[in-house]
């Protein structure tokens, strides 16, 4: 973590031109920190037999094995010019093929000799129903040969490294060797009262001891160091985030008895939910103080996040200020401004005939609204005029000025850069409150990593009033017939009044498939599209019921037009991309078919999903797919269908997918610093690092005292990632 001097050094300073520009072009190695930060993957011991029955296909890997028995095969008639030599090696679990043809065979025809173990190296493949490597690198274990450096590998635990097929896991170990003396150099990022009171060894030990073990002690004492290193140093970088924001001058804004609150309060048909009325009373409480709130509120599908919001904007426009909610698409921002309107009733009609005494004006601002409409929105934020508005990215451009900007909400923070968010919050006389809002569940440890710096509520309660969803895979390729059945089951939703959703994954019209022929996809169909799934189900199973369809590239105004519609009641099925994916409410939906469904993540198929039984109906999500059963994508499928739970599907998806993955989507720059440590299993590192994090930035902000962590920061933090903590 802390890069200084030799460990500054480039590695073609190190190790020659050729290696390390292997090491940057594949492994994104530059420099010899870079290289000590490369951790093995696992570690191989001269007594113990890795696993061969358990290898996966057409990836990459590395085996510790033994020669079972070699013979050279002559092909190409009778005068035998073409030579196979097949060697078939074994570890006790399994038996592997190894192939190498033409003049490849006769080195190894020299050294492969029944008994000898070594390390091989290859991508697996199949050929006559057998698993093979063909011609792979191999480097021998043989202690009587003296003269290999894999000899002093003797009765040591061996470094299996995450290699390439330009560079194998030995040639990795010997760089890792031609370095490790830098390890003595690396600065410690951790204060060492910490160190001391966690009983952590130093990183130069740590450092040596991940990468040449005499025992499993060593890795694991070197492995509970280097996961504190990333753990505590993300936290630092978030608690100084959070110290910086408690530094800012915020106006604060407190609810006004009699105000437009409580007259909203009065006039709803239902109470909050529990959660509901807790959650509101933590953004109360920020949006009263004299520091920007900056809070990231989770809720489950349908849990009334919006409701939440909309009391918190109506306390700020009480306070004297008013309110921006950015919603990612315009189809969303149509649907809050729709849907806040009609909650409001005449609280919403300020400065209009029959508007309430206490009424302020609600209006929308998207990139495609007429000249005069635009004209007159930006004329009411100017003014004061409209207390809330709700828009795309357009209320981001210059043009567009607030009277007093108080509270920014953002919905589905992870569709938004950081660089948006802070062109909204600079529109404030002062800095603006912010309330992020997302309804994909973040398990708890990643919200501490991933949104390390936003205090967090969550909303688990779903409101009275909202039906259970019956969610079954549909194995379209292994039960036809079972496809059928679910185009008859939309038919009976429609015959009792309700509506339906079908869902694919692509457009379909020329441009889509432009795009789809570029791509260079071996897969046997493309994802089934919109428009050609509407016309097949209106001229097929859904024969006689009102089909339209919905996707991104339809102008705005037909896109709406359509939701429009769609909500009224006037259009029986929408077939529809996963631009319907969040906020769309039509209570009277009652059924879902996503196709293809093992092209969309367990979450966003969960988004998807509460689309349906937002009424007093039950709701019905059918997921299509022609997976074969023993898939992981079906694997995956059933996982969603067996719980409505959503953190527990976060949980899911996040060990399917490796955090890493997860975190390189949600948070620039996370995946290539966070080798050693695990979001999921590593909570209680993680909330300890948090604790102490917090500790530190408390007693010192600026790092005065702690030159080392502030070179690890600035290693976390270089140009490229410096705003990764809040990138979306």
């Amino acid at each position: 973590m802390g890069c200084v001097s030799a460990l500054d050094v480039p590695l073609k300073k190190q190790l020659g031109a050729a290696t390390a520009k292997v090491m940057a072009e594949h492994l994104d190695l530059h420099t010899v920190g870079d290289l000590l930060h490369h951790y093995p993957r696992r570690y191989a011991e001269r007594g113990e037999l890795t696993t061969l029955a358990d290898l996966p296909l057409d990836e990459h890997v590395t085996v510790v094995a033994r020669v079972a028995d070699a013979r050279v095969l002559t092909f190409n008639g009778a005068k035998g010019r073409g030579q196979r030599l097949e060697v078939t090696i074994t570890d006790g679990s399994g038996r592997l093929q190894l192939v190498f043809f033409g003049k490849g065979v006769h080195k190894p025809h020299k050294e492969l000799l029944p008994g000898t173990r070594a390390m091989f190296a290859g991508k697996v493949s199949v050929f006559n129903r057998k698993t093979q490597l063909a011609h792979p690198a191999y480097e021998l274990l043989r202690g009587e040969d003296g003269g290999t450096a894999v000899d002093s590998w003797a009765g040591a635990l061996i470094p299996i490294y995450p290699a390439t097929t330009k560079l194998e896991s030995w040639k990795i170990a010997k760089a890792v060797d031609a370095v490790l003396p830098a390890a003595a150099d690396a600065a410690d990022p951790l204060p060492p009262a910490l160190r001391e009171g966690r009983g952590l060894t130093g990183l130069p030990d740590a450092l040596r001891k991940i990468h040449r073990p005499r025992t499993k002690a060593d890795v694991a004492e070197a492995r509970d160091r280097l996961k504190w290193d990333e753990a505590f140093v993300l936290q630092v970088a978030l608690a100084r985030r959070r110290f910086a924001d408690t530094q800012l001058p915020a106006t604060p804004r407190r609810p006004v008895p009699g105000g437009l609150l409580d007259a909203f309060d009065a006039k709803l048909p239902f109470t909050l939910t529990e959660g509901q009325e807790k959650v509101s009373k933590e953004i109360f409480d920020d949006l009263a103080t004299e520091h920007p709130m900056h809070r990231l509120l989770q809720g489950e599908v349908g849990s009334g996040k919006t409701m939440v919001a909309l009391r918190a904007m109506l306390v700020v426009v009480d306070a004297g200020g008013q309110a921006a909610m950015l919603a990612p698409t315009e189809v969303l921002a149509q649907q809050h401004h729709r849907s806040i309107t009609e909650m409001m009733g005449e609280l919403a009609e300020g400065g209009m005939l029959g508007g309430a005494d206490r009424a302020t004006k609600v209006v929308l601002l998207t990139g495609s609204m007429g000249a005069a409409a635009r004209r007159q929105a930006l004329l009411d934020l100017v003014t004061g005029e409209a207390g809330i508005v709700i828009g795309t990215h357009a209320l981001i451009e210059d043009k567009v000025r607030f009277h007093d900007l108080g509270l920014v909400v953002v919905d589905e923070q992870h569709r938004f850069g950081v660089e948006q968010r802070d062109a909204l919050r600079g529109k404030g006389k002062q800095p603006p409150h912010l309330l992020v809002m997302t309804a994909t569940p973040i398990p708890r440890t990643v919200a501490m990593t991933v949104f390390g710096d936003l205090e967090t509520s969550v909303l688990d309660q779903l409101p009275a009033g909202r039906s259970p969803i019956a969610t079954h895979v549909v194995p379209a390729a292994d039960k036809p017939h079972f496809l059928a059945r679910a185009w008859e089951r939309v038919r009976e939703e429609v015959e009792n009044g309700h509506q339906a959703y079908v869902v694919c994954p692509r457009i379909g019209d020329e441009e889509d498939d432009k795009r789809k022929a570029k791509e260079d996809d071996a897969e046997k169909r493309p994802p089934l599209a919109v428009l050609e799934v509407a016309d097949q189900l209106a001229r097929g199973p859904l024969a006689g019921l009102r089909v339209e369809v919905l996707h991104g590239r339809m102008a705005p105004d037909d896109k709406d037009a359509v939701m429009r519609r769609f909500a009224a009641g006037d259009a029986d099925v929408l077939v529809a991309t996963t631009v319907i994916e969040v906020g769309v409410n039509v209570p009277n939906a009652t059924a879902m078919v996503i196709m293809d469904a093992d092209r969309f993540g367990v979450s966003q198929l969960h988004q998807l999903r509460g689309r349906v039984g937002r009424g007093s109906a039950p709701g019905l999500c059918l997921l299509v797919t022609e997976m074969p059963e023993a898939s992981p994508a079906r694997q995956r499928l059933a996982a969603v269908a067996s719980t409505l739970d959503g953190f527990e599907l976060s949980r899911i998806d996040l060990e399917q997918r490796r955090e890493g993955d997860v975190l390189g989507q949600a948070q620039s720059g996370v995946r290539s610093s966070l080798r050693m440590l695990a979001v999921i299993d590593d909570e209680e590192v993680i909330a300890a690092a948090r604790e102490e994090a917090v500790a530190v930035v408390a007693a010192d902000p600026g790092l005065e005292h702690l030159p080392e962590l502030r070179t690890a920061l600035d290693a976390l933090l270089d140009k490229e990632r410096e705003q990764y903590l809040e990138k979306g």
